[in-house]
């Protein structure tokens, strides 16, 4: 099993040092993207001393096949997919930065894989943004997550008719969150296909904002 494959990749970085950041955002690409590619949301989501980190995946997929496929056919590429973002929080967290200032976003893959991570690692982050996407596995996957949310903001966005992304699962994944704590905020919005548009920055805006008043 290769549950070390993305470990080694590179991680592009945008805003404050880690060093020096009060705060942090883990961007994650989807299939066929890159992490610079992902980083242009560091630009429209702007936060005062936040360090943008964008990991990097292997062959540019974090795992080979459909989110919606038997998990075990996408290993040991999603373990070790997940392996990676748990690096990247550990990395946060040694620098200073506690889980209530860290926000998770990703798009389409990328979100898949975001919002599995925050489910499995179930606490209190800063928030967690999803772009087109949802939990991971085939339909009736049991979604018996350990652990609390406790109030972690939420935003997922998708198109009605996403030829990537089922409608039940987008609204799947709002109810699990929801059971475990997060304040999800869920918005559908008609025929936009695969892609981000200006209200879901708006809404990813807000649980930035909430940043500063988590004291």
């Amino acid at each position: 099993m290769r549950d070390n494959y993305h470990h080694n990749q590179r991680v592009v970085t945008r805003g404050r040092p880690l060093a020096d950041a009060s705060s942090a955002m883990i961007l994650v690409h989807g299939r066929g993207a890159t992490a610079e590619s992902i980083l242009e949301l560091a630009d429209l989501l702007p936060h005062a001393g936040m360090t943008y980190l964008a990991p990097q995946a292997v062959h540019n997929s974090w795992y080979p096949y459909s989110f919606m496929y038997p998990m075990e056919q996408n290993e040991p590429y999603l373990t070790s997919a997940l392996n990676r973002l748990g690096e990247l929080v550990a990395e946060v967290e040694a620098a200073g930065i506690p889980a209530e200032k860290l926000v998770l976003a990703g798009f389409s893959q990328g979100a898949c894989l975001a919002a599995e991570f925050t489910a499995r690692n179930a606490r209190r982050y800063g928030g967690l943004l999803l772009f087109s996407g949802g939990l991971i596995g085939p339909p009736g996957t049991p979604r018996d997550y350990d652990g609390s949310l406790d109030g972690t903001p939420v935003f997922i966005g998708c198109s009605d008719s996403d030829f990537h992304i089922p409608l039940e699962r987008v609204q799947e994944t709002t109810v699990a969150l929801r059971q475990m704590g997060a304040a999800v905020t869920e918005k559908i919005y008609p025929g936009i296909g695969h892609t981000i548009i200006g209200n879901e920055i708006e809404q990813a805006q807000l649980v930035l904002r909430a940043l500063d008043s988590d004291q």
